[in-house]
């Protein structure tokens, strides 16, 4: 039998993963379990007005280096900011208890935008304003999806992914521990559609497909997964999905069960900026 009371956990740990004392009720159990895990992945938080503190997680130091002195570190840090972004992956408990994620579905009236009506995760490219990534997923997270900040409880960045546009897309994992506060309110400008997919299919062969891509002469491996619920049938791939299976192999701690014998877009980007791609 579970015991329904408020689960607290160290105030260290509640501390070092931004939870308040006596946050976590019963059926967020297993947030909690996540929070603990998830705060020793996340990288030093870096403030974007202290541009000589940059460390890997923003570009390497050589990089830096090489940039500050043919520029000034205003332009510096105007160029950081147009190659960064950063998503939301806001994880609640389901019905059942199963780990879920909040996604949208990108409004048709983006017509000119390549990802018009395609599946993605709250967020977008840092602005001005943003102190850090965080703070860029929660910013447009309220723009798009109406999703208060203060709903949301910060526990982890992930590495960086590179999409397709060399833009450099950070994963923020934030948990939101009462789904019922959350009511929702969709700029109609940039979402059709909110829905939400249990994290866990990520990780399994049921609806996954893949195809051969190619980039810059380069072959890779696109993920592709089909998703129906009451709301339609969705399509989640590209950058999104190798995200959320980044993402459910991080948390569940196993590898997906599906193979295949090219390397994804991202497996394929770190080849090429190690040099050891064959």
């Amino acid at each position: 039998m579970i015991n329904r009371a408020c689960i607290t956990v160290p105030s260290t740990c509640m501390e070092n993963a931004g939870f308040k004392k006596g946050m976590f009720c019963g059926s967020q159990l297993t947030l909690q379990k996540i929070a603990e895990q998830l705060q020793f992945l996340t990288p030093p938080r870096v403030n974007t007005m202290e541009v000589e503190h940059f460390d890997d997680n923003i570009g390497s130091k050589l990089e830096i280096m090489e940039s500050v002195a043919v520029e000034n570190d205003e332009f510096c840090l105007e160029n950081w900011r147009k190659k960064r972004a950063a998503v939301l992956i806001c994880l609640f408990e389901g019905n059942e208890r199963e780990l879920r994620v909040i996604l949208t579905k990108r409004s048709m009236k983006l017509s000119s935008h390549p990802e018009a009506g395609d599946v993605a995760l709250p967020g977008g490219k840092m602005e001005e304003g943003d102190v850090d990534d965080s703070a860029t997923a929660l910013r447009e997270a309220m723009e798009e999806i109406g999703l208060d900040p203060h709903l949301v409880q910060v526990v982890a960045n992930l590495e960086p992914f590179i999409s397709q546009h060399q833009l450099k897309v950070v994963p923020v994992v934030g948990l939101l521990a009462r789904v019922e506060d959350f009511k929702p309110v969709l700029n109609t400008d940039e979402v059709d559609t909110l829905f939400d997919v249990p994290l866990e299919m990520f990780l399994k062969e049921e609806n996954h497909r893949w195809e051969e891509k190619e980039w810059m002469g380069w072959n890779y491996c696109l993920h592709l997964f089909d998703f129906e619920s009451e709301k339609g049938v969705f399509l989640i791939w590209g950058l999104t999905a190798s995200i959320l299976i980044e993402t459910a192999s991080v948390i569940y701690q196993r590898s997906p069960s599906f193979e295949h014998h090219l390397r994804d877009f991202q497996q394929l980007q770190k080849a090429l900026n190690n040099n050891s791609i064959a």
